[in-house]
């Protein structure tokens, strides 16, 4: 084994042969001469380590120097101490260190009747010789006794201390001369101030060693305790799992006792409405559709229940599992037809001026279509138009340098950031969903989850649940106007607390907060001070921040000011705020897909970074876009003054109709979309009915969204795109109206056939950012507002927890088979 170039190794535990042998080699005349002559005397050491590797002692020259330090400290702190009578010391090698620092000759053991004898060995004309036979490793020593023999014996009873006695050696010529040597040199070291120097470093390195290891003791406590918590919060988490099972059980009797209670009344009065019925319930909290008693896919619900529930226009009946996919590939496509029903709808009939005048309008998508004239000249030009070997070939997976560079320049000065931004710490990916699906997979778990405030761009939900099984906590927001509320719809650090607090409760883990600013579908802008109070909860609970500014060009109005976060001189936690944006909105090309992620932790910029391979840019699509985001004239003099002025006009346009209308909406001066309320027109104030309108739009070719598609809490609120031509403006408002006029009337005729409903003031406020107060229906029997509520209650409770991913229905029939035969023929009766 060769031991060159290895360092010292603390902790090395010597056993009494190899110590034996050790001194041996060390009390040698020959090398105490060698080490009193020389300053540095690691040669020294280092070639007793050769002697004794070949004698199957494997050591350093480092171990075999600090052994004998250790030894010579002991025997002096034994000495000094006078722990031990002269004539018997305890320790089994202090005479041997007492002989050879006291210039005494060295000693070699032997066993001789079983004690320890002194034997001469070295002899003058060996002195001579030493460094010729050191170096052919054949010291003067006799080690052919056997290693049994060589074994030093410790006694621990007094009365045997003197049984090992070290004998006389026979007095050798010039040995007097060697005495006087080395006691004159002794002599001049002890009065070496280095010598103290010397005793302090290894009386401070042991008071470090002691500290040490008393630190490693506190650090096992602290891992125990550590250990101990998180028993605690595990058991804890199970109580709540139990609270939460038992809260879901007496939410669905309090639904069985509702329906028995309706079917047994023979009253007209109970207006449950028709399409729910407890198989339809059951249906919805399976999240698969199938029949009444269809269990069988139920282990789908706690990944599905938000988005069923978030788009209720996918019929759930004309699901069926397919064979040929996984689990989670059923799940994406049930997903995939729960959100793109209307947008499928659109593009089978879409409409055309020309072509297909009767076709479906699109209001419901958000896309600029107003500036295709000015993209379409800008990006045909001749700067465009490059394509060199880098461009065709795999570039760095976080996009192209040029691109990055050219990214940090923009985002510099339209973001007025206070300094220059990095290129380094910008990320290039394929648009902001697959930034949004990155980031969740990079920053949270499985099952774990982000808070958001809701109404929000539903999209988030399908790219953070499809790729990165990440939860989404709703902040849920409403219309009403009271407290700290000064605007509908607004968000606090109180309302953030609570989301979290309630997360938290439920044993949910949050790793992530996501702003949209501007917030879509709202339009709202964020203040400084309101972003800051935002990031100062974040940091709080060392939350990190996913800013989405995506509309921060589109701000079309000089009244209103969008600020962004990376205009702070300071930020609370640089190393959790994460900035995205992209050219799909503020350039009016949604059919590119560019998205750009600004973060200053680089562990986060790489773990995304990674994740480039499924989500990169093509090379040509960079070039254009960094040719694009560089012509700051063109972008300033033409293009922004074009699009903001449009913008505005097309909003006007929209909102004047709302106006005379009567239907209230949200006044706001950014992005594309305008949020109006339309709960007058719903017969009862449920999302069935708001489905209902959503349906009746589209059977009149014009497509919008619906305020559950966004979380909204609130039921009748829907979003409209603007950013249109005038003619298809025109004529989708139109259709709009002969949509709202043919509800109005027949909600109309049924308050006159049930006079036991009474209109009641709508919720929204007369302020000046929501324009004329409506009025809509409350739901007013009692039993259908009660089972609403439960049903709804129960959705919360379903959401919010994996308990039915790992209670199916499987799992229940084999435990119980009487109860589940039971529940299969109470629900086949329903």
């Amino acid at each position: 084994m060769d031991f060159r170039g290895k360092k010292y190794e603390r902790g090395s535990n010597w056993s009494d042969p190899e110590v034996v042998e050790l001194l041996q080699l060390w009390a040698d005349e020959s090398v105490q001469i060698e080490l009193e002559s020389c300053l540095r005397n690691q040669h020294v050491f280092n070639r007793i380590a050769e002697v004794l590797r070949e004698k199957g002692i494997h050591r350093t020259g480092d171990q075999c120097r600090e052994k004998i330090k250790k030894m010579k400290l002991e025997y002096r702190r034994i000495k000094d101490n006078s722990k031990a009578p002269r004539g018997g010391r305890t320790w089994k090698f202090y005479e041997v260190m007492d002989r050879v620092l006291t210039s005494r000759p060295a000693l070699a053991y032997g066993s001789l009747s079983g004690s320890m004898m002194a034997q001469q060995v070295l002899q003058g004309s060996m002195v001579e010789s030493y460094h010729h036979q050191f170096a052919s490793s054949a010291l003067p020593f006799g080690h052919s006794q056997h290693p049994e023999l060589m074994e030093i014996k410790c006694f621990s009873e007094p009365n045997m201390a003197n049984s090992s006695r070290i004998q006389n050696v026979v007095p050798r010529p010039g040995f007097s001369a060697l005495h006087r040597l080395r006691k004159k040199r002794k002599g001049q070291r002890v009065r070496d101030p280095l010598d103290d120097l010397l005793l302090k470093t290894l009386t401070s390195q042991r008071a470090m060693e002691e500290r040490f290891l008393q630190m490693e003791e506190r650090r096992f406590q602290r891992d125990l305790d550590v250990e101990e918590r998180r028993m605690q919060l595990e058991q804890r988490r199970f109580e709540l799992e139990r609270e939460h099972e038992f809260r879901m059980f007496n939410v669905f009797a309090q639904m069985l006792s509702i329906l028995k209670q309706s079917h047994s009344s023979s009253s007209s009065s109970v207006a449950m409405p028709r399409s729910l019925d407890f198989s339809q319930a059951l249906s919805e909290m399976e999240g698969m559709g199938g029949g009444g008693g269809n269990l069988q896919e139920m282990r789908f619900r706690p990944l599905t229940k938000r988005r069923v529930d978030t788009h209720g226009f996918c019929n759930p009946n004309g699901f069926q599992r397919s064979p040929y996919l996984s689990a989670r590939g059923n799940f994406a496509n049930m997903f995939q037809g729960s959100t793109e029903e209307g947008y499928k709808a659109y593009h089978a009939d879409k409409y055309d001026e020309d072509k297909n005048p009767n076709g479906i309008i699109n209001f419901g998508t958000s896309e600029n279509k107003l500036c295709f004239d000015l993209m379409s000249k800008r990006l045909t030009q001749s700067d465009m138009d490059l394509m060199e070997p880098s461009l065709l070939q795999y570039p760095d997976w976080k996009g192209h340098l040029f691109l990055r560079e050219e990214v940090a320049r923009f985002l510099t000065y339209y973001c007025k950031a206070p300094a220059p931004l990095k290129a380094e710490n910008v990320i290039v990916l394929n648009g902001c969903g697959s930034l949004f699906s990155a980031l969740a997979t990079v920053l949270c778990d499985p099952g774990e989850a982000v808070l958001i405030a809701t109404p929000f761009y539903g999209g988030i939900t399908q790219s953070i649940f499809l790729y990165g099984n990440v939860k989404l906590v709703y902040v849920c927001l409403d219309s009403k106007i009271t407290g700290t509320n000064t605007r509908p719809f607004q968000l606090t650090v109180e309302k953030l607390e609570k989301a979290l607090q309630d997360a938290q409760a439920e044993g949910i883990t949050v790793r992530a907060l996501i702003l949209l600013n501007p917030q879509n579908p709202l339009g709202d802008i964020y203040s400084l001070s309101e972003l800051r109070d935002y990031l100062e909860f974040a940091k709080r609970h060392e939350l990190h921040v996913i800013v989405d500014e995506i509309y921060m060009l589109s701000v079309f109005d000089e009244s209103a000011t969008f600020h962004s976060i990376l205009s702070m001189d300071r930020l609370p936690d640089p190393q959790r705020t994460h900035v995205m944006w992209g050219i799909t909105k503020d350039f009016a090309v949604s059919g590119i897909r560019f998205g750009t992620l600004y973060t200053e932790n680089q562990d986060v910029a790489n773990a995304v970074a990674s994740l480039c391979y499924f989500h990169g840019v093509c090379g040509p699509i960079q070039h254009k876009v960094a040719q694009l985001l560089k012509d700051r004239d063109w972008i300033n003099q033409v293009y922004l003054r074009a699009n903001h002025a449009r913008l505005k006009a097309a909003h006007t346009y929209v909102t004047d109709e709302l106006k005379t209308l009567g239907v209230p909406f949200l006044n706001r001066n950014a992005g594309f979309f305008v949020w109006i309320d339309f709960r007058k027109y719903l017969k009862t104030g449920t999302f069935e009915e708001e489905l209902l309108l959503w349906k009746r739009f589209l059977d009149n070719k014009v497509l919008l969204s619906c305020g559950k598609a966004f979380e909204c809490s609130e039921p009748g609120w829907f979003r409209i795109i603007f950013a249109d031509k005038t003619h298809r403006l025109q004529l989708g408002m139109q259709r709009i109206r002969k949509v709202l006029e043919e509800r109005e009337q027949e909600i109309l005729a049924e308050e006159k056939e049930q006079p036991c409903q009474s209109d009641q003031d709508g919720k929204a406020d007369s302020t000046d950012e929501v324009i004329f107060v409506s009025r809509h229906q409350e739901p007013t029997c009692a039993s259908s507002s009660n089972l609403g509520d439960l049903i709804g209650l129960l959705q919360q409770q379903m959401r919010s927890s994996d308990w039915l991913q790992k209670n199916t229905a499987e799992q229940f029939a084999q435990e119980k088979p009487e109860i589940y035969d039971v529940f299969n023929k109470l629900v086949g009766k329903q």
